[in-house]
């Protein structure tokens, strides 16, 4: 396993160098070196497709989640009140009231992997500092006394949504925010807030900066020891670093001088690894030996890249759940599955609950849509590698492990299949054969640069799918 992620990743280095496409932040990544790990990795980059789920107190006013608190983005808390400091208290006061009684993660679950879905990654706690999960370290959660959901029998909804997923074959990851505004030893009441980060001077009280280390570490070993087998510890917050990791970005937009918030990663991740052999680690921007894999936010890269990476992006507009959210056409959705998966990288898209526990109905016909695809043409996307010249024109290009390579037609919402697909730049075998996945061979032109398909008329008014069709060339 170790030596087909070797060869994997040096044949992306050489496309990278041959093809000239993107190496942005290439020279960044740090390979893992351990055997589990590298294995885990290489399970991750075969199964392309999962969710991300955003859900918390938040949730019953549908704003954004916890960014709405922090200063540097004062006009997001002062749209609904104006005094800054009397918005915090009725924030943190939402946990009073939060009682999901419809949660039932067991429907998500299944509603996933109709879809195609292999893995999840949940928030158990985000930067306003309440936890969905039953932390021993802090209150301020789901599973505490002053939560009204505290007594129903699913209150400790990560262990529940985790055993719902794991059930049904899913991988598990733990998003884990670093920075967390609730805890007095990162916003202490000492000190207004100013922005994103700790708001104190960590040198001066080493104390209290070791305190919001050790509790950071606790809690990291409490979802790794409690919460079953985990795959996967995605961190975000990566302001939340050493001074040597530090840029002028990563400390956010207001803060001038430097301040040393050095988590202690290597400890955390030894500490996780000791609990979870093999975790994959994902200290998301902070480009060192604990990011695993890189995650750029609501972008997909123009262009390959040659390390391992997921495009995490949202259903509809927003990350958490808001009112009348307009979402993704499913379309829209499968061609960006398409077009990251054929760039070798994976798609974690978030769908978010609501107050009550649900997710909207267009979030499950979404799903519902995803997976009718999925089940014909799932084939191209799963245990895939990018193979040249990725795409050309509205034809993306995967390759499976057994040779084969997949050409995926990208049909505009409405679009009828052409009578003719002619592809450019791909040197098929002069006897090779293509079939339209979901239905029979298709008539085919090759010549030595080019490959001309041409379906027949029972192919083009009646086609396995809709959104997009794919042709497999063997």
């Amino acid at each position: 396993m170790k030596k087909l992620y070797v060869v994997l990743l040096v044949t992306l280095l050489f496309l990278a160098v041959k093809t000239g496409f993107s190496q942005t932040k290439s020279d960044e990544y740090i390979a893992p070196t351990e055997t589990d790990v590298i294995q885990k990795l290489n399970w991750w980059h075969g199964i392309k497709f999962g969710l991300l789920m955003h859900w918390g107190a938040y949730s019953q006013w549908g704003v954004v989640e916890s960014w709405s608190i922090c200063p540097e983005d004062e006009g997001w808390c002062r749209r609904k009140l104006p005094d800054y400091n009397e918005y915090v208290k009725r924030y943190e006061a939402l946990q009073y009231s939060f009682n999901p009684t419809r949660f039932n993660p067991e429907k998500w679950a299944a509603a996933a992997k109709d879809a195609g879905m292999k893995y999840v990654v949940f928030t158990t706690k985000h930067h306003d500092g309440f936890c969905m999960f039953d932390t021993k370290q802090t209150d301020y959660k789901i599973t505490g006394k002053d939560c009204p959901f505290s007594r129903n029998p699913k209150s400790d909804v990560t262990k529940e949504i985790f055993n719902a997923f794991r059930n049904q074959g899913f991988g598990i990851g733990a998003y884990f925010s670093k920075p967390d505004w609730h805890s007095q030893d990162y916003w202490w009441h000492n000190f207004p807030p100013i922005d994103r980060n700790v708001n104190y001077d960590t040198e001066k009280y080493p104390e209290r900066w070791k305190s919001f280390q050790d509790f950071t570490f606790n809690q990291i070993n409490e979802l790794t020891t409690n919460y079953g087998k985990v795959d996967i510890l995605w961190f975000d917050g990566g302001w939340v670093r050493s001074l040597a990791e530090q840029t002028t970005e990563s400390r956010g937009w207001l803060k001038h001088k430097a301040i040393n918030q050095d988590i202690n990663m290597p400890a955390i991740t030894a500490m996780a690894r000791k609990n979870q052999p093999g975790i994959l680690v994902v200290d998301r921007s902070v480009h060192n030996k604990f990011e695993n894999y890189f995650t750029p936010e609501q972008e997909i890269p123009e262009k390959p890249l040659s390390y391992p990476w997921e495009t995490c992006m949202t259903m509809a507009t927003s990350w958490s759940w808001v009112y009348n959210d307009t979402y993704k056409p499913t379309n829209k959705i499968i061609h960006m599955l398409v077009d990251i998966v054929s760039k070798g990288g994976n798609f974690l898209l978030n769908i978010a609950p609501g107050p009550t526990g649900e997710l909207d109905d267009t979030a499950y016909a979404r799903l519902k849509e995803i997976g009718e695809w999925m089940k014909i043409n799932s084939e191209a996307i799963y245990n895939t590698n990018p193979i040249a010249p990725f795409k050309d024109g509205k034809t993306c290009f995967t390759q499976g492990s057994n040779g084969a390579v997949y050409m995926i037609y990208l049909a505009d919402a409405s679009e009828a299949m052409p009578s003719e697909i002619k592809i450019n730049n791909y040197a098929a075998k002069a006897n090779a054969k293509v079939v339209l996945l979901g239905d029979e061979t298709v008539n085919t032109t090759i010549t030595a640069n080019t490959i001309t398909l041409n379906p027949t008329a029972k192919q083009r008014n009646k086609p396995p799918c809709r959104h997009a069709w794919v042709f497999k060339v063997y």
